[in-house]
């Protein structure tokens, strides 16, 4: 019961804890808010791919051979990519988002679903080792700063007040909770499927970082400054490697 509590504990820090910072930047004046939002992008893309990449799959290819990890990572990005086609994962990033007034309900439905991936994706991680869940968590949070300061930016605009557009995140980030538990009790039924998930969770986090922010850097749309990308990225990366080496 104490795994399962600190997967739970970890979830609503990967779900709620990007709100409750995204939620005080929403508050700020643009001028202040508009340069933190791109840089927090940037480090979230060094903390996605260093968790997947250093961790995760790593992990995933200790317990299974090298062409099952893959082949589910493979599988796993082809899944997301087809969710993100129905707008059941839809991310945004600044506060002029293309997707406002008539779209805000699917903010409320995509975001509930990526959220309950994400519980899932920090559970599975915890049962691995709580220290993996811990650098899991802070990447999902990571990326939750950003998406949360456009999402309550996207409901603000539908015409929703500041209190119910925080309360409507707030409620989405609670599917984490589900997502978890589903995952833990998964993993405690088939405890063989841990390696796959474990490589389906990587697949969801590259395809976050390298379909959806990445192409947006390249862009320029949300920090133009190629300098400062690069080091905000090898930020987020040492970041998952300072806190496996300090808790692993």
């Amino acid at each position: 019961m104490r795994l399962l509590a600190t997967a739970l504990g970890l979830s609503l820090v990967g779900s709620c804890g990007g709100l409750v910072v995204a939620s005080s930047l929403v508050f700020f004046p643009a001028r202040i808010r508009a340069p933190l939002v791109p840089w927090l992008v940037s480090y979230a893309v060094g903390a996605l791919l260093g968790v997947a990449l250093l961790l995760l799959l790593p992990q995933a290819l200790a317990d299974l051979p090298a062409p099952a990890v893959f082949t589910t990572l493979l599988f796993g990005i082809l899944v997301f990519f087809v969710l993100e086609k129905l707008v059941l994962l839809r991310h945004c990033h600044t506060d002029d988002c293309h997707v406002h007034s008539a779209a805000a309900p699917l903010v409320f439905v995509g975001d509930a679903f990526h959220n309950f991936l994400d519980g899932a994706i920090i559970c599975t991680a915890v049962l691995t080792s709580v220290p993996l869940g811990i650098n899991t968590a802070i990447a999902v949070a990571a990326h939750e700063i950003p998406q949360e300061v456009g999402d309550v930016a996207v409901l603000l605009a539908a015409g929703y007040s500041r209190g119910r557009a925080l309360m409507l995140n707030v409620v989405t980030g609670a599917a984490g909770i589900l997502g978890s538990l589903l995952a833990f009790a998964a993993v405690e039924v088939v405890p063989g499927v841990r390696p796959y998930v474990l490589a389906v969770s990587s697949a969801s986090l590259l395809y976050i970082a390298m379909s959806d922010l990445i192409p947006d850097l390249h862009r320029g749309e949300i920090d133009a400054n190629g300098l400062r990308q690069v080091v905000l990225i090898a930020a987020g990366i040492l970041t998952v490697v300072l806190f496996e080496r300090m808790i692993g």
